[in-house]
């Protein structure tokens, strides 16, 4: 029940967060991760379709005055910065309106801008509509991952926030796949094919949007927000259905926090909180998307065109080599997902992204060494971003929960905006640069720089990252709004 305290600043006491954390998993819960986390796979799907169909678009007859460098290197790069602008500008309205209004309104977004990229009749509606399309992911990042770590319960945080953020993936193994079939010219024309995977997107977009309709606000939002009552019958409900399902009554959850209700957070109390109150937090949050957003949108928008200028490998045929080291990327946070909650953050984050750079490092040898072919070459990215994609999902449940509530989506959004800016736009465009001169050399230097990256990221990790295993929210950062309840500290 809601305790009003008998102030005039609009103080309750509440177990909202207690009860949410002690829930057992649920078909619930399973809803939560079908309609929120499907987003990756939009993500993946567009990424794929753009690195494996850069070769067709720009062959003779693609319907697009376009090279295969401006698309893997500018078409690129303004996606991503579209998605870091897309999550400063959503992420702030995802804390001040709620959740559940974002995730709607950036995945109509997206659908929109995915749509009208199929129709583009030259280069620079290609462009612009990447850019819009990015717009969109880059606000469902701060929307979603705020979202889901405030409905799942701490005990299975840890591996559903990486299997989630790791199924970008499937959605990377689906676009190779249909780039093939839409690249194929005895099926489609050259102009048609690549405009049908980009439709795809759009048909996927619409089944999520019908499920997403469904996924509740997040009742700690709702707690800081004025809106107390509303989270407490959202949680009732919420147990009523999971007491159902699984026959036995809840366990009483016991512990209380006294929140002060406010309507918004200024950005000067957020900067305050994120790099005053939590530096090396601060620090571990940009070292981790540097590393991973360099690494993984340089070899995402360009391991098609790696494949045609050094190993001759048909454009139509690149999809195929890219299924695979998708799948393994797939396989990284699946199987290594658990091993975040149990044997914990620091050593899973530090260890995914050492070992992953080292092992980056020892493909770059072998590349410059000439003892690869395309087959082989696939195999290492394969291992290597079997640990680096687990390592890249933690950089998101990293920020998520290292701050407090009320700065959750405001901190995602920049420290993805930020990193991703760093390494995402300038990755894809220096790794572009540099593979598309057919010096061998030249491309070593970019593997070794992401490795490089990579590594440091780790070592930070080692010394900074937060013991956040298990632990509820307001435990590892404590809100902004709380205040003692009955002579104990809350949360």
């Amino acid at each position: 029940m809601v305790e009003p305290a008998a102030t005039k600043s609009r103080t309750v006491t509440t177990r909202v967060p207690a009860r949410l954390d002690r829930l057992p998993w649920s078909r619930w819960h399973w809803m939560i991760v079908i309609g929120l986390g499907t987003v990756w796979i939009l993500d993946g799907l567009e990424v794929t379709i753009v690195g494996t169909i850069a070769s067709r678009l720009s062959e003779d007859g693609s319907g697009l005055a376009i090279s295969d460098a401006q698309v893997t290197g500018l078409a690129a790069a303004l996606y991503v910065a579209g998605a870091c602008s897309g999550a400063l500008f959503f992420g702030r309205l995802t804390d001040l309106y709620g959740r559940k209004r974002l995730f709607l309104v950036t995945l109509a977004v997206y659908l929109a801008a995915t749509a009208l990229t199929a129709v583009s009749f030259s280069a620079w509606w290609f462009f612009l509509f990447r850019f819009l399309t990015g717009f969109g992911i880059g606000g469902e990042y701060a929307a979603i991952n705020s979202a889901i770590d405030e409905l799942i319960p701490s005990k299975y945080r840890g591996r559903v926030d990486l299997i989630i953020n790791g199924s970008f993936w499937l959605g990377a193994v689906a676009g190779a796949l249909l780039s093939v079939v839409a690249l194929n010219t005895d099926i489609f024309p050259p102009s048609v094919g690549w405009r049908l995977t980009f439709a795809l997107g759009v048909v996927l977009g619409l089944v999520i949007l019908v499920v997403r309709r469904h996924v509740p606000e997040s009742p700690r939002w709702m707690l800081i927000h004025g809106r107390a009552e509303e989270a407490e019958e959202l949680v009732a409900d919420v147990e009523r259905r999971v007491e159902a399902e699984k026959g036995t009554p809840l366990p009483e959850a016991e512990r209380s926090m006294t929140v002060t209700q406010r309507k918004s957070i200024g950005f000067g109390e957020i900067a305050s909180t994120v790099f005053r109150s939590y530096p090396r937090r601060a620090v571990l949050g940009l070292s981790l998307f540097v590393g991973q957003a360099f690494l993984y949108n340089a070899i995402t928008f360009g391991f098609g065109s790696i494949l045609v200028s050094f190993f001759d490998v048909p454009s139509g045929m690149t999809g195929y080599y890219f299924a695979v080291i998708a799948f393994g990327n797939l396989l990284g946070p699946l199987l290594l997902g658990r091993f975040f909650d149990t044997l914990g953050r620091r050593p899973m984050i530090a260890g995914t992204y050492i070992l992953s750079g080292l092992l980056l490092f020892g493909t770059a040898w072998l590349f410059g060494a000439g003892v690869l072919s395309a087959t082989t070459m696939t195999a290492c990215w394969c291992v290597v971003l079997f640990f680096a994609s687990a390592g890249a999902s933690s950089a998101y449940l990293t920020v998520s929960e290292i701050f407090p509530m009320e700065t959750r989506a405001m901190a995602i959004a920049f420290f993805y905006a930020i990193g991703t800016a760093a390494g995402g736009i300038s990755g894809p465009l220096l790794f572009a640069g540099l593979t598309s001169s057919g010096v061998v050399s030249d491309a070593v230097i970019a593997f070794c720089v992401g490795a490089g990256l990579m590594v440091a990221a780790g070592l930070v990790a080692v010394f900074f990252a937060v013991a956040a295993e298990g632990r509820s929210l307001e435990d590892i950062a404590t809100p902004l709004s709380a205040a003692p309840a009955s002579g104990e500290a809350a949360a």
